[in-house]
């Protein structure tokens, strides 16, 4: 087959509505090599970067719940600060990926998200993100 491993998404394609991290950016736990009494950071298959994680709320109404996504980093990445008012943080994730797996506990298809990186997002207010059509309209007006 000739399509295998991750696949490469547009961040506006899977967060249409936008993504807001809550709680602080975590190491991932290496189950093979870390035991009870002594705990070794995931490294990414591929690149051999440390494997970081943070808790996502999609802002699409229709999401229910959080769910992580891994983010590869040689240094523990640092969250952007929250806008004033708000418990959670407005981000992008810069080279996302998607890699779909059957889950073992239920036998459905989930997937599993990665980014290079996370940015602050451009946070527009209001619903859905603005795109580069709506803000050329805007500034026209």
């Amino acid at each position: 087959m000739a399509v295998q491993g991750p696949f490469k998404v547009a961040f506006g394609d899977v967060f249409p509505y936008g993504a807001f991290v809550k709680g602080g950016v975590e190491p991932v736990r290496d189950f093979d090599r870390s035991s009870r009494e002594n705990f070794v950071q995931g490294r990414d298959k591929d690149t051999g970067e440390l494997v970081w994680s943070v808790e996502v709320l999609d802002a699409d109404p229709a999401s229910k719940g959080t769910f992580k996504v891994k983010l590869i980093a040689p240094v523990q990445p640092v969250l952007p600060e929250a806008p004033a008012g708000f418990p959670f943080v407005p981000v992008e994730f810069d080279g996302l990926t998607v890699t779909p797996y059957v889950n073992s506990q239920n036998n459905r298809l989930a997937y599993s998200l990665k980014a290079a990186g996370m940015r602050p997002a451009a946070f527009k207010g209001g619903a859905g993100r603005a795109t580069g059509k709506d803000t050329a309209a805007k500034d026209a007006a």
